[in-house]
């Protein structure tokens, strides 16, 4: 059973004035007040704490191990108090935020670095994962809050979708594409039956991506493809587009110069645009912080000054 923490309080000034008067005085309570609380604290560890030299207080053995014991408690703890309300006024201190892999590595570095330059007592802990994993971290409470791909598995949150706040930032053009040289030699068209005879560069054997895009295109879908290469990040198959070994799909900001120099294709049968959004999630019933605040309204700023290739929602 640990014992009383305002005896330990009392022990912990004792120890440091080597006076029961001076640690009275310290903690604004009678001398008779003190010397109680020492002695209840004695009597429940079983051990005398202080001998009395010359009208001091000499620690004994057991008071110097006590002492070791709470020294750091007590110091953190009123560090900790003193410091209780940083952030409040100004952002500080730690965010935690989750992100895509390739949107993360791309935008929130640099945005992050702009904004710490307007407050250099933020740091940044930034989760890279898939939809479900960042959505997991938010509803534990181990992220602040994520930019997430707003997919259907959010009919399947704890809690459902009310419990949190969910604010649409961004819109991504995902682009069927390939090289130049793969074009040329292999795509003669973009009729349906022709396209779905391709080679296929997919991610992590899921072809849903590529059935979407065929549903949009021609209002029905591919069963099955040929995927001849498969990876599980959009640099590797934004490479293996490059490669010429097939058609990918990936957002367009991450090809943007090589369809603009040709060297990459995009195939766009039409004027429709396969896009996915991404959004702001956090529980609705938490009270952001200041820092988190002013962090989202600097990445919205930042995307909308910056990143043109994006498509910023206005909200």
């Amino acid at each position: 059973m640990l014992p009383d923490l305002n005896r330990l309080k009392v022990f912990f000034h004792i120890f440091n004035e080597q006076s029961s008067t001076a640690a009275a005085k310290k903690l604004h309570i009678t001398q008779s007040g003190v010397s109680q609380h020492l002695k209840k604290l004695e009597e429940e560890l079983q051990t005398e704490l202080f001998t009395r030299v010359n009208r001091r207080l000499v620690p004994t053995a057991a008071g110097k191990k006590l002492y070791e014991i709470v020294q750091d408690f007590m110091e953190d703890l009123e560090q900790g108090v003193r410091h209780i309300n940083d952030g409040l006024e100004m952002p500080s201190g730690p965010l935690r935020i989750g992100a895509p892999s390739e949107f993360g590595k791309i935008y929130l570095p640099p945005i992050f670095g702009s904004f710490r330059r307007k407050y250099p007592s933020v740091t940044m802990q930034l989760e890279l994962d898939e939809p479900r994993v960042l959505f997991e971290k938010v509803a534990s409470g181990e992220l602040d809050f994520a930019y997430i791909d707003i997919l259907p598995f959010f009919m399947d949150t704890p809690g459902g979708t009310s419990a949190y706040s969910i604010k649409p930032v961004v819109k991504e053009e995902f682009v069927l594409a390939c090289s130049e040289e793969y074009y040329r030699a292999k795509v003669n068209g973009t009729d349906y039956e022709q396209l779905k005879q391709l080679d296929f560069i997919g991610y992590k054997k899921d072809i849903a991506l590529f059935r979407s895009w065929f549903k949009l295109h021609f209002e029905r879908e591919p069963q099955n493809l040929n995927l001849v290469f498969i990876a599980d990040s959009s640099e590797a198959i934004v490479s293996a587009i490059k490669a010429g070994l097939g058609v990918g799909i990936t957002v367009s900001h991450l090809m943007n110069r090589e369809i603009n120099t040709g060297k990459i294709i995009a195939i766009r049968p039409d004027a429709e645009k396969l896009q996915n959004t991404i959004a702001c999630v956090q529980f609705k019933n938490k009270q952001p912080s200041i820092t988190e605040t002013a962090f989202q309204e600097h990445f919205r700023l930042e995307l909308s000054k910056n990143y043109a290739k994006l498509e910023l929602i206005e909200i």
